[in-house]
């Protein structure tokens, strides 16, 4: 049997006009105003649970800045009035913290804006204490992850941003029987347009069944064994 392409699909940019605000409303407001020169804020955490929509935040408001973006790891002198931006900064290690450290000092001393996200509140970080110091004196925002239906919604949404036509039961079923994060939602709704292209065929429940069979044969890997005594 031939083997689809499942893993081709090219995600689209994230961008604040794609990203479905829940109960975060206020931090998408704050974001959308970091890169703004003059900024409103310059210090922002944003903290959250892993697929929360943090690093969509992250890539949107780099995309929309009116100034200057790098990513860290970036060094102290060079990020000017850039807008300098931190994910994942729980796993940063001692050397990157020393570095983020005396960013963050010029970053404060200058006219540049730093955004960084993590997975807890700077308090809970298991990072050097100054460090975390530093992190808490900024604006901290918690990314709230969406409810059931917040998650149909931002599925319909980037299904009609590919022209696709997403049926109830469609979703209701992804809910129910994929991983639950939005990040891997809209992974197997990327799938399911490409096999749609693929088959030419339209979006329904048996095609959605087929893409999760195939993602997990994917995630499997070619030298899996089946269970014995199995068909």
């Amino acid at each position: 049997m031939k083997q689809m392409a499942l893993a081709l699909v090219r995600p689209p940019v994230p961008d604040f006009d794609s990203f479905v605000p829940g109960r975060n409303a206020e931090a998408l407001a704050l974001l959308r105003a970091i890169g703004a020169v003059p900024a409103a804020e310059r210090m922002l955490y944003l903290w959250g649970e892993s697929g929360s929509g943090k690093t969509h935040l992250l890539h949107a408001a780099a995309h929309a800045a009116a100034r200057g973006v790098a990513w860290f790891p970036v060094q102290p002198g060079e990020i000017g009035d850039t807008l300098v931006l931190v994910d994942d900064v729980h796993r940063l290690d001692a050397g990157a913290q020393r570095v983020l450290f005396n960013v963050y000092n010029d970053v404060r001393d200058g006219s540049a804006c730093l955004l960084v996200a993590g997975d807890t509140p700077p308090s809970g970080l298991a990072l050097r204490e100054d460090l975390v110091t530093r992190l808490s004196w900024g604006l901290v925002l918690q990314v709230h992850a969406l409810t059931d239906d917040e998650k149909v919604a931002a599925l319909e949404q980037h299904a009609r941003g590919r022209g696709l036509r997403l049926p109830v039961e469609v979703s209701s079923y992804l809910l129910r029987h994929g991983q639950r994060d939005l990040p891997s939602l809209i992974g197997v709704l990327d799938a399911l347009d490409r096999h749609c292209l693929e088959t030419r065929r339209p979006v329904t429940l048996p095609l959605l069944r087929e893409v999760l069979q195939t993602r997990l044969s994917l995630e499997d890997g070619p030298d899996s064994q089946p269970t014995r005594g199995s068909r």
